[in-house]
């Protein structure tokens, strides 16, 4: 009898150990990730940043052939409401002349807006371009002085040390005269 009771006693202190291990390894994994959660949380863009992410451009002040910059994460944004040369000269262009060959309705929405990242694909210095003074490069497009690229205006890299064309963000038409970025 007293084999039989001891038994019964072991049997009872074995779950009440294994209970004791699931009951600690579960307190120590919910308070290591209590712990590390706060670590992890911060590393979440801020408030701020966030509110950067994207941006509501109004098209209704930029004329015909003029082009406007905006910052959107830190970056130029060339916004440009072409001319119907610009645009058939976008459009008309040999894609075996351009190092990155694209064609221009790949890169646009509609052909009257183009929108575009305005950082060299090069070395990343800002081409010129916007203004009315400034040179545009052989192409009417933009022209980076810093080692001598030239765009089209299309934003396509024609001549020069850049590897590619300008970037174009991602952008949607909210209505016909609003789009956002980001």
């Amino acid at each position: 009898m007293t084999t039989l009771a001891a038994d019964k006693n072991h049997t009872s202190n074995g779950s009440r150990r294994d209970f004791l291990y699931v009951a600690t390894g579960t307190a120590a994994t919910v308070g290591s990730a209590l712990a590390v959660w706060p670590l992890i949380d911060q590393m979440n863009p801020s408030e701020d940043v966030l509110a950067l992410a994207s941006t509501e451009i109004d098209l209704t002040s930029i004329a015909i052939g003029q082009a406007i910059t905006i910052v959107w994460r830190g970056k130029p944004v060339f916004v440009r409401r072409r001319t119907s040369e610009e645009i058939a000269l976008a459009a008309h262009t040999d894609l075996e002349e351009l190092p990155d060959p694209q064609l221009d309705s790949e890169r646009v929405q509609r052909a009257e807006w183009l929108v575009l990242v305005g950082i060299c694909t090069h070395l990343g210095c800002i081409p010129l371009g916007q203004k009315g003074t400034h040179p545009r490069g052989e192409w009417g497009g933009w022209f980076c002085p810093c080692h001598g690229s030239h765009y089209d205006t299309s934003g396509r890299v024609r001549k020069g040390p850049a590897p590619q064309n300008l970037s174009v963000p991602p952008y949607k038409f909210i209505t016909d005269t609003t789009i956002r970025i980001g």
